[in-house]
């Protein structure tokens, strides 16, 4: 269960889930429009377990890369009410994780009830003693600016 200090974003966009889908996964065209994951180095068809790296520009203009392993991959499909759902998670493994002092887990969530438009959800639970110095609100502007991005980028 997440925490109210866990970075997260939140943004509706007017485009069918499995369209957000694609883009999500289409890590190959990262550079084209995403500001805060600038490249992803994964497999074209990821699958949970497989690792994915993550080249991270931060809102000052630095970088830093993320090595991550995907935990979660729920394809497009109809709940039993009807919303269309579709979620993403990898688990941070970096050095601070493999010492246990920084644990993450990223889940992008998609939703789209019939006829609305497409809610996407991002959260970074995050736990161990230094939280606090993995920037947890330099990671949310992150969220923030990936979430505006993937909204311009479906729409246009």
């Amino acid at each position: 269960m997440p925490a109210d200090t866990d970075p997260r974003a939140s943004i509706e966009i007017v485009a069918t889930l499995d369209e957000v889908w694609a883009v999500i996964l289409d890590t190959a065209s990262y550079a084209d429009w995403n500001p805060f994951v600038v490249r992803a180095e994964c497999a074209a068809a990821p699958q949970v377990g497989d690792p994915i790296v993550l080249h991270v520009r931060w809102a000052n203009g630095r970088g830093t890369t993320s090595p991550e392993r995907i935990s979660v991959l729920e394809a497009p499909h109809d709940d039993e009410e009807g919303v269309r759902r579709a979620t993403l998670a990898y688990v941070y493994e970096g050095l601070p994780a493999k010492l246990g002092l920084v644990r993450g887990t990223r889940f992008q969530r998609l939703s789209q009830a019939p006829g609305g438009p497409t809610r996407y959800d991002t959260v970074e639970e995050f736990s161990g003693p230094l939280v606090r110095l993995a920037g947890p609100k330099r990671v949310e502007d992150g969220f923030s600016r990936h979430a505006a991005a993937l909204k311009r980028r479906c729409e246009r």
